[in-house]
């Protein structure tokens, strides 16, 4: 496996918020957006994969697919708080670095 300096720097920098994050908005807005909780599976198996295998990169290219799917491309719901719209960025820089 290769590594990736700018998936490793994105992770790093960008876990911690995620990790605090992701669990609050998955109770807050999962009744009114069920596909979140599929978010924070997918987001719960992304961060287990990149800590598994650190520093190498991780194959993550199944879960950012699904994500792309049930987040319909990272687009923020017009009735949901600033910090699910926080996820949903945070989200998207993770994969375009994943992708670089």
């Amino acid at each position: 496996m290769t590594t990736n300096t700018k998936f490793k720097e994105a992770a790093t920098r960008l876990f911690p918020t995620l990790k605090q994050f992701v669990p609050i908005v998955d109770r807050v807005h999962g009744p009114h957006h069920p596909e979140f909780h599929d978010v924070r599976a997918l987001f719960s198996t992304i961060v287990e994969k990149t800590e598994a295998i650190s520093p190498a990169k991780p194959e993550l290219t199944e879960e950012f697919t699904k994500l792309n799917e049930i987040t319909s491309n990272y687009t923020i719901p017009g009735d949901v708080c600033e910090s699910f719209a926080a996820v949903y960025n945070m989200l998207a820089e993770l994969q375009t670095a994943y992708q670089e």
